[in-house]
């Protein structure tokens, strides 16, 4: 990772924000900007090298992962052994991160801060940065999707009727455990029959039912970067109706990904999808957004969704996911993970949307 072109990036942020210094304490701005994942940590970004302040539990942790920031072990407070060095800087407007400081801690911090010291609430300033994700980033994505698929691929052989959904939930978790992840990106879902109408329901203790659709909905977490892919298939024959629901929404998915483009705002490709189910009288069904971005986190900007106006890079990694949920009947959602690129989209996810009888 490049983290000294990080650095000289958000420097320019912050100039461009009339900002002197910058606190960090959010963990996956904290692992994007100096390579840091423990649970306790402040990176103070300047004109000046940056310093990374932690706790004697990191000495080690700290200084083994921590790239271009001088470490400091405090005794105290954070945010007082960062005042102190932000005093000696001579330093005044410093912004922080309002939406991961408590406000008790922010008012703390006014109160004691020498009176030069300005501080600024600022919102997902890191955050926009990261919304492009450079190179090296893009190849750990595409090894986590690709870990992700391998380990859903390996949990489909035991769907079948009477195996709790919450067996094959762990046999995923475990295949991507088994595989080298770090952990799942978000707890596994799998929902089967009338409950696959839950979008987000969690995997449970009832049984696969002997015909039905079955969602399963993953993501992995690998050296930091995140997956997230959804496939839904079914349990015995399906019916024409069925059929017509599934190769609905599969439209409206391709529909989403061709409307994916440099310079195209995010409503449009939320648009596109709920266009198609419009026309399959479906839309109705469709009860989230089509989209998000992932990287560090598995939710991550821009959202892909009715009146939002944030317009499409090449280097954005987003999720292209309708759905349609049916009370009483079950659900459906196909999920794909993609790259903007100067043309259009590359989807990441190697896994077959053709819908597959079990």
């Amino acid at each position: 990772m490049n983290y000294a072109a990080r650095y000289k990036k958000f420097q320019h942020i912050m100039t461009e924000h009339r900002l002197h210094g910058y606190v960090v304490v959010h963990p996956a701005n904290l692992r994007y900007l100096c390579g840091y994942t423990g649970s306790n940590g402040l990176l103070l970004v300047s004109d000046y090298s940056p310093v990374f302040f932690t706790d004697g539990r990191y000495i080690e942790q700290a200084r083994e992962e921590v790239k271009g920031a001088r470490v400091v072990i405090a005794k105290g407070a954070l945010f007082t052994e960062a005042t102190k060095v932000i005093s000696r800087r001579g330093l005044s407007d410093i912004g922080f991160e309002a939406d991961h400081v408590p406000v008790a801690v922010a008012s703390r911090m006014q109160q004691v801060s020498p009176k030069k010291i300005k501080w600024k609430p600022t919102s997902a300033l890191v955050e926009r940065q990261r919304l492009v994700k450079d190179a090296d980033e893009l190849s750990l994505i595409a090894d986590a999707v690709e870990l992700g698929a391998d380990a859903y691929q390996e949990a489909v052989a035991t769907i079948r009727p009477g195996v709790p959904e919450s067996e094959i939930a762990g046999q995923l978790e475990l295949s991507a455990r088994r595989r080298g992840a770090e952990g799942m990106a978000f707890d596994t879902i799998v929902v089967a029959g009338k409950r696959a109408a839950l979008p987000h329901g969690r995997a449970s203790a009832v049984p696969i039912p002997p015909r039905g659709f079955v969602v399963v909905d993953s993501g992995v977490i690998l050296r930091g970067y995140c997956s997230d892919m959804t496939r839904t298939l079914h349990v015995g024959r399906v019916s024409r109706v069925e059929r017509q629901w599934y190769d609905a929404l599969l439209g409206a998915q391709f529909a989403a990904i061709a409307a994916v483009a440099p310079g195209r705002r995010a409503a449009e490709v939320d648009a596109a999808a709920r266009q198609a189910l419009r026309k399959a009288k479906l839309d109705r069904y469709f009860t989230h957004s089509t989209g998000h971005g992932v990287g560090l986190e598995v939710h991550e900007a821009p959202r892909l969704g009715k009146g939002q106006d944030e317009r499409l890079e090449p280097g954005m990694v987003i999720t292209i996911e309708p759905g349609i949920y049916i009370p009483g009947k079950g659900g459906i959602r196909i999920e794909d993970m993609v790259v903007v690129t100067a043309r259009g989209a590359d989807i990441l996810t190697p896994v077959t949307k053709e819908l597959v009888e079990l």
